[in-house]
């Protein structure tokens, strides 16, 4: 065998410097100020508004469109971040086209809906700009509480929190804050380091402190927090990757596709990053789609996209499917992993077999098998919770199938302990949601304060 051809095709800097820049520059062109009017005008500023019902934080969508009609983008993030600390980072990433524009009353006319996820982009960004604080801090309470996790939930938990007058301490794992905003979606998505800029933001609040390096079950524990502060908010996430369950997953070039995301978005040369030259994703959500188009985009040739159903069962929106598309990666629909084929250590091929859905809906092998050649091959078929780090407690918070089981305020089994994000039962893989999640547990928190 030549040496060529021992070679893996795991290699980085496939692409100059000027094709990195292209390739992971803002997926959306933000809209200037006259684009942004324009499109404002465009609204029919209804009075039972189906975007706002549709919006997972209520934001009173006419309310900050009409704002920026008439002049005032500030006004307009006001009544934005009011309902939503991340209202930046959701008019980013959100899937508006399944949520608030999908209701737009501009699509019965079979128009295209207003676009209210640029429009709240422009909002934002230009209340970030100035820096201008739009909360005004209660007078201190004196009471503490520990919110466990600087994602989404937790952020939004612990700056409602503080706006309440409490005093916050965000305890965080890694060395930053931001969660999934900051470590799990695509880098052409969330440019100039805005998830950052944004943790930045929150932060400037008064009340909120910070603990980084801090995991649950490790350096902090639940029962000594319990202890220590007034109340506990756990918004931890899914720190568990679901496995394959097949031989060979130690092989070199398989790897977890939020690993690799989140060493994508620390990185800071992305020709420094090695990918491969035939890249199978095995999943069907934004994980899946996100990490097979910035493989394309680091310069991988062939990408696949294989998932165990069809199109319509994908939790990536359609849209998002259109963009991987469009991105030159393939989709292959009914089709399961049934083995990992190495050669000296390295994966060079996967095995699917072809999947069937009977009348149940139920999956059955079709016993029909078909291998791509591969060279890296990401795993993207969700992630679980981790209770581990609550199993140190004399009193757990109860569990429901996995995850913690909390009521509509977001409460768990426990008085003084309430959750938030993907960790809980019914959690969503959204910013957006887990941002609703910490918003309503914060004023649950502050009305158990009141009276304890």
């Amino acid at each position: 065998m030549a040496a060529s051809e021992r070679t893996p095709g795991i290699v980085p800097g496939r692409l100059t410097q000027d094709q990195y820049r292209k390739n992971f520059a803002d997926l959306h062109d933000p809209l200037d100020g006259h684009e942004a009017v324009v499109e404002a005008d465009r609204c029919y500023f209804c009075h039972d508004a189906p975007c706002t019902i549709a919006c997972p934080t209520s934001i009173d969508i006419p309310m900050f469109i009409r704002q920026i009609s008439t002049g005032n983008p500030e006004g307009a993030a006001e009544t934005i971040l009011k309902q939503n600390i991340m209202g930046g980072m959701c008019a980013r990433v959100c899937p508006t086209e399944t949520l608030c524009e999908e209701v737009c009353v501009r699509n019965e006319a079979e128009e295209q809906p207003v676009k209210i996820g640029l429009l709240q982009r422009f909002a934002t960004d230009k209340l970030f700009e100035t820096g201008k604080q739009v909360f005004e801090r209660a007078a201190p309470t004196g009471k503490r509480v520990a919110v466990v996790g600087g994602g989404p939930a937790g952020l939004s938990c612990a700056h409602r929190l503080a706006v309440l007058g409490h005093d916050v301490t965000v305890f965080e794992a890694r060395d930053k804050l931001g969660g999934l905003n900051e470590y799990g979606i695509a880098a052409y998505k969330t440019v100039d380091d805005f998830a950052q800029r944004e943790v930045d933001y929150i932060l400037a609040q008064e009340g909120i402190e910070v603990s980084c390096g801090k995991k649950l079950g490790e350096d902090i524990t639940l029962a000594g927090l319990r202890n220590d502060f007034d109340a506990v908010f756990l918004g931890v996430g899914m720190a568990s990757v679901n496995g394959l369950g097949l031989e060979g997953e130690g092989l070199e070039g398989v790897r977890d596709a939020v690993d690799y995301i989140a060493e994508l978005r620390q990185t800071k040369d992305l020709s420094s990053l090695p990918v491969g030259r035939n890249v199978v994703v095995i999943g069907g959500g934004m994980t899946a789609i996100d990490v097979a188009v910035q493989s394309k985009r680091l310069g991988a040739e062939d990408v696949t996209i294989v998932y165990r159903r069809g199109q319509a069962d994908m939790k990536a929106s359609p849209y998002e499917q259109e963009v991987a598309q469009t991105s030159g990666v393939r989709i292959k629909h009914w089709a399961a992993p049934s083995a990992l084929i190495g050669e000296d250590g390295r994966v060079r091929a996967i095995e699917f077999e072809y999947m069937e859905s009977g009348s149940n809906g139920k999956l059955s092998g079709s016993g029909e098998h078909f291998q791509l050649q591969a060279d890296m091959v990401f795993k993207a078929i969700g992630q679980k919770f981790e209770p581990a780090g609550l199993s140190d407690a004399a009193e757990a918070p109860r569990l429901d199938g996995g995850r913690i089981a909390v009521d509509e305020e977001r409460k768990t089994s426990l008085p003084d302990v309430w959750a938030g994000g993907d960790c809980i039962v019914g959690g969503e893989d959204l910013t957006v949601t887990a941002v609703e999640d910490g918003k309503v547990a914060a004023r649950s928190i502050d009305g158990f304060l009141k009276v304890s």
